[in-house]
């Protein structure tokens, strides 16, 4: 399901849960639209977009976690496959972007953070950092969101990072993709592409 990649060097990856508004950050990104669903799931292998002039692709990988009328052991195979894809690409992607839900990503993490269960947020978040891949996360929907600066700082607790969030710009990017409002995720996209001397990449960001 995920062996057609297209042959390209370099890349950045989106990933997170279902219904967080990947593909619609994906469309806010690469000016190209991809099928949006409003039930979890519709994405099940990768959208990858990319540009003829450039050795470098922009990939929306398939969310993960509940879906509903997904059987078990489906969601579980997709996990999966995300888990697999971004391990064997590792080498090649220059940053991760893990969407959240700004509204609801607290107690979702919360909720799953029983004895021995690790939140997939909070997972995937610690995955990306053991494979030494520059991780931004984007909190989307941030207009449905009161209380943001307390929320944020609530997310980089769950995650294990010191709050407040505000001195991690180049890790936690607030915004409302719906509204094209992404300039945070961009600034922090373009802060780890300069790390990695890949100024050459920024105009796509």
């Amino acid at each position: 399901m995920f062996d057609d990649r297209p042959n390209r060097a370099d890349e950045v990856v989106l990933t997170g849960r279902s219904n967080v508004g990947k593909s619609t950050l994906m469309r806010e990104l690469t000016g190209h639209s991809f099928e949006t669903g409003g039930k979890p799931g519709v994405t099940r292998s990768p959208n990858s977009y990319d540009w003829a002039s450039d050795d470098f692709m922009i990939t929306d990988l398939p969310g993960f976690g509940f879906m509903s009328g997904v059987p078990e052991e489906v969601r579980e195979e997709i996990k999966t496959e995300v888990v697999q894809y971004i391990e064997r690409h590792a080498d090649d992607i220059l940053v991760a972007i893990l969407v959240v839900d700004g509204k609801s990503v607290i107690d979702i993490i919360d909720r799953h953070s029983g004895e021995g269960e690790i939140p997939h947020d909070v997972e995937m978040f610690h995955f990306l950092q053991e494979l030494d891949i520059p991780t931004v996360v984007a909190v989307n929907k941030m207009d449905k969101v009161d209380d943001r600066d307390e929320r944020l700082n609530d997310l980089c607790d769950r995650l294990g990072i010191y709050p407040p969030w505000k001195q991690w710009q180049e890790t936690i990017a607030p915004i409302t993709a719906k509204k094209g409002s992404i300039e945070p995720l961009n600034d922090a996209v373009r802060h780890h592409l300069e790390a990695q001397k890949r100024d050459d990449l920024k105009k796509f960001f």
